[in-house]
């Protein structure tokens, strides 16, 4: 069996440097990889909430709609004074 050969103390620091700076460089990336896990997981929620309020959004247009028809069928077209709650007809 050969004989050990000891590093010097400059190669030994620059091992243990680069050692260590490969450990942060891997725990820095797996920071990355749970940022970007967390940032999707707000994506599909936030893609998920724009589906439900453009849905809501569509519905309350359609009775919006439904209301503005009910209301000229009953005064006739013209507009509405949402302060006063007066309605104005058309001339």
């Amino acid at each position: 069996m050969a004989e050990p050969i000891k590093f010097t103390a400059e190669e030994l620091n620059n091992i243990t440097e680069m050692r260590d700076e490969n450990t942060r460089i891997i725990n820095d990336l797996g920071q990355v990889e749970i940022q970007l896990f967390l940032i999707n997981e707000q994506i599909v929620e936030l893609g998920q909430l724009k589906v439900k309020l453009q849905s809501q959004f569509k519905d309350l247009q359609t009775a919006e709609s439904a209301l503005v028809n009910n209301l000229n069928e009953k005064y006739g077209i013209g507009t509405v004074d949402i302060n006063t709650g007066e309605f104005i007809p058309e001339k």
